[in-house]
């Protein structure tokens, strides 16, 4: 398992340098708001998948600095180094790996990461993008053509929602636009169907592991397919091209779907409590590092951003207890149940 030894940072939001050692296991970093702890979980979030979980590269950048770095060293002496320069005109991300030059980080070498902050315990009451965001992320990781597919949708998505709000447009216009969303379109139901339906199978007994109960607890897609997807995207598409053009955009298809949960039956959001809700998403994040693992054979570090404050001390212990990897921690205070492990104050 490949942990992350040693992080280094360069004018990376308020840090202007910054270096940080960190253990094999659990690191904790302390400090108060505005710190900079979330910053550092940000740089590790950078180096091992390519982008920000928070913003631009441009927005990472400290305020009034010409250019930010990032350095993190593995166990395997393995080194890595990201730049940004936004004064060049091309090639303003550079990603080294041991000397091999690239501009963009390929699968290969993406370390699989799973993010907690405190922004996913309101998975469940938050909106359908945000659970979209969720569940896009996490087969992103597993599955490369995943994220190409996507971006791929959305570029043709926005090109059939400009033709949506002119005054004039052909059925043939929207026709090749609506062949070229129902070919990607099917592609993102198909896998998320599929990861959603591996996180039921296994989601039940997670949540009754930590909450030690015998709820039922189950998530499903908000829309079932049957037969050919892409041949039905198509046909409903093409159906639903009249009443888009009145209302200027794009009613069906993916990016409008959602991941549903239901607790004992019944639609969860209708009656769980605030501590359920907490579990849920727990568990969740416990089987997002369990499959990454089962199909890539390689242990995810896990990034805990500031989210101790919202969990109860069961909850928090049973957090420490797993030890599932290399874990990176962040609290703006030191709650007991993490006080006897390797820790950093900013």
């Amino acid at each position: 398992m490949a942990v992350v030894k040693k992080l280094s940072v360069q004018n990376i939001r308020s840090h202007d340098k910054f270096v940080l050692k960190l253990s094999p296991t659990t690191t904790v970093i302390t400090g108060s708001n505005g710190s900079g702890k979330t910053s550092l979980v940000e740089a590790i979030y950078i180096s091992l998948q390519g982008t920000s979980f928070k913003g631009s590269d441009s927005e990472v950048l400290r305020h009034n600095s010409p250019w930010w770095r990032i350095d993190v060293e593995f166990d395997d002496y393995i080194k890595r180094t990201t730049t940004f320069d936004p004064s060049l005109i091309s090639g303003r991300k550079k990603i080294t790996v041991d000397d091999k030059v690239m501009y963009r980080l390929p699968a290969k070498f993406k370390h699989p990461v799973v993010l907690f902050e405190p922004d996913d315990l309101r998975l469940l009451h938050g909106s359908p993008t945000r659970r979209r965001q969720f569940i896009d992320r996490f087969i992103s990781q597993l599955d490369p053509l995943y994220s190409t597919i996507l971006h791929k949708y959305e570029r043709a998505l926005k090109q059939r929602n400009n033709l949506l709000k002119q005054q004039y447009t052909t059925t043939d216009e929207l026709f090749a636009w609506n062949v070229t969303l129902s070919e990607y379109g099917a592609y993102i139901i198909e896998k998320r169907i599929a990861f959603i339906e591996r996180i039921n199978s296994q989601l039940n007994d997670a949540y009754n592991i930590i909450a030690k109960t015998n709820d039922v607890v189950t998530v499903h897609y908000s829309h079932t397919y049957i037969g050919d997807i892409k041949q039905k995207l198509l046909n409903e598409l093409t159906s639903h091209s009249e009443r888009d053009a009145i209302i200027g955009f794009t009613s069906i298809g993916p990016h409008r779907h959602d991941v549903v949960f239901q607790f004992n039956y019944s639609p969860a959001l209708a009656v769980i409590s605030r501590g359920e809700v907490r579990t849920i998403v727990l568990a969740l994040k416990f089987l997002e590092v369990d499959i990454i693992e089962q199909i890539t054979n390689i242990k995810p570090i896990i990034l805990l951003d500031d989210v101790f404050s919202e969990l109860d001390d069961n909850r928090q212990k049973y957090l420490m207890d797993s030890q599932k990897g290399q874990i990176i921690i962040t609290s703006a205070h030191t709650p007991e149940v993490i006080k006897d492990y390797y820790s950093v104050k900013l």
